[in-house]
C-alpha cells in the first residue's frame, strides 16, 4: 500500500465505541465498530443506504440499545443511560420544527422543558439566534423561512441545550444541491464557533469531504477506513473505498515487481509503474486505482517513458469547469479522464473517435490488495 500519514485523533479523545454490535434478529446492522473521536471534531459516518451508519448514530443517541460493546463519552460508558440522561442532542433530517410556534419559541422549547430560569432561557435563545444570524426572524413561523434558514433554526435549537455531543442525521438532505453546498460552510463555521463535538451521518460524499475533519467509510455494518478527507481520497484502503469516494479507474493485474519505494503491476493494458511498494509476493492479484484528474491526454505522443497507453475517444462530456473523456483501449477497457477548463476559450484539440495517448505519473496511482 502507499505510504501515508497515520490516521490520527487530532484532539483529546472524547467519544469512543468499542466493538459495538447491533443485531436485528439474525441481521447484523453494526458489526464490531470501534472508533475514537476527538473533542471538538466534526466526524462523518459515510456510506450507502443500509450500511449501518444511521443505526450506529441512533445507538450513540440512546434510541437503540447495542447488542454488545461499549460507548464511552468522556470516559463514561453511556450504554445504560436513556436518551434524556445523555449530554447529547440529535438533529434530524426533517428538522422537526413546530409549525405553530415562532422561531424564538422553537429554539427556546427544549430549555423551557428543562425548567431553566426565564432569564437564562432569554439569554441562550438570543445567543443562538444571533449565532445562526436569524435574530431578526425571531417572530416568524417556520413556513416563512427558506429551507436553509429552517436548517439553521434546527441547529440553534440543538445547540441551545449546550450538548457535549451533537448528532446530525443527513443534516442537509432536505435542501436542493445549490443551497446544500452554501449551507455546508455555514454549518461548519457555526459548529466550530461553539466548539461542540459532532458526529454526522451522510451518504453524500461531497458533504462529508467538505464538512468533516475525519471520515469513517462504512459498508455492511463495518468500518472499512477512517481518515481525513485527503487520506480517504488519495490513499483508499480497498477497492470499495476507492470506488465509493469520487470517480476512479480500476485496473486488475498481478504484482510483477516489488521494492520498498516502487512496484510494477502487469495489467490488461500493459505494465503500470507505481511509486510505492506493497510488501507482497510476486504474482499476487492486486488492483491499480488512478483518479481521472491525475491522467493526462493528448493526440501527440508525450515525452514520458512509463505509464503511457493508447486508445480511442468514445465519449466527451462538458461539465463547465472540466471535460470528461471516455477512452477505449485496444483490448476494450474504458478509461475515464478529466481535464480542467482553465479559461473560457481553452480547448483541447480532441474529438470523438480520435486516437490519443494517455498517461500518469507513477506517484498518482495506488495499489489495492482487495
Amino acid at each position: 500500500m502507499a505510504d501515508k500519514p497515520a490516521d490520527k485523533v487530532p484532539r483529546e479523545r472524547y467519544l469512543e465505541t468499542q466493538k459495538l454490535v447491533k443485531r436485528f434478529d439474525e441481521a447484523v446492522a453494526v458489526d464490531e465498530v470501534s472508533l475514537s473521536i476527538g473533542k471538538g471534531e466534526i466526524f462523518a459516518l459515510l456510506g450507502s443506504s443500509g450500511c449501518g451508519k444511521s443505526t450506529l448514530l441512533r445507538m450513540l443517541a440512546g434510541f437503540e440499545t447495542p447488542t454488545s460493546g461499549k460507548i464511552l463519552l468522556g470516559g463514561q460508558d453511556v450504554v445504560g443511560l436513556p436518551p434524556y440522561e445523555r449530554p447529547i442532542n440529535m438533529m434530524f433530517q426533517s428538522y422537526a420544527l413546530f409549525p405553530h410556534l415562532d422561531i424564538w419559541e422553537n429554539v427556546a422549547f427544549g430549555l423551557k422543558r428543562e425548567g431553566l430560569p426565564k432569564d437564562e432561557i432569554q439569554k441562550r435563545t438570543g445567543e443562538m439566534l444571533d449565532l445562526v444570524q436569524l435574530g431578526t426572524f425571531a417572530k416568524r413561523k417556520p413556513h416563512q423561512l427558506s429551507g436553509g434558514q429552517q436548517q439553521r433554526v434546527a441547529l440553534a435549537r440543538s445547540l441551545a441545550k449546550r450538548p457535549k455531543l451533537l448528532l446530525l442525521d443527513e443534516p442537509l438532505g432536505a435542501l436542493d444541491k445549490k443551497l446544500r453546498e452554501q449551507t455546508q460552510f455555514e454549518l461548519v463555521n457555526i459548529i466550530e464557533k461553539v466548539g461542540v463535538t459532532v458526529v454526522m451521518v451522510t451518504h453524500d460524499q461531497e458533504e462529508a469531504m467538505t464538512m468533516a475533519s475525519r471520515i469513517a467509510v462504512m459498508s455492511k455494518g463495518r468500518v472499512l477506513q477512517v481518515g481525513t478527507p485527503k487520506e480517504i481520497y488519495e490513499y483508499p484502503a480497498s477497492r470499495f473505498v476507492a470506488d465509493f469516494i469520487g470517480n476512479v479507474n480500476l485496473l486488475d493485474g498481478q504484482l510483477s515487481l516489488d521494492e520498498p519505494n516502487r512496484c510494477a503491476v502487469t495489467t490488461r493494458i500493459g505494465e503500470v509503474q507505481v511509486g510505492h511498494g506493497v510488501s507482497g509476493s510476486l504474482g499476487m492479484k492486486v488492483a491499480i486505482a488512478v483518479r481521472p484528474e491525475k491522467v493526462s491526454i493528448a493526440k501527440q505522443r508525450p515525452a514520458v517513458d512509463h505509464n503511457l497507453f493508447t486508445g480511442k475517444v468514445k465519449e466527451i462530456a462538458y461539465f463547465g469547469s472540466y471535460n470528461t473523456f471516455i477512452v477505449a483501449t485496444p483490448n476494450g477497457d474504458r478509461f475515464r479522464i478529466t481535464e480542467p477548463n482553465g479559461t473560457r476559450t481553452s480547448q483541447l484539440d480532441i474529438t470523438w473517435e480520435d486516437d490519443v495517448f494517455f498517461w500518469w505519473d507513477n506517484t498518482d496511482a495506488v495499489v489495492l490488495r482487495d
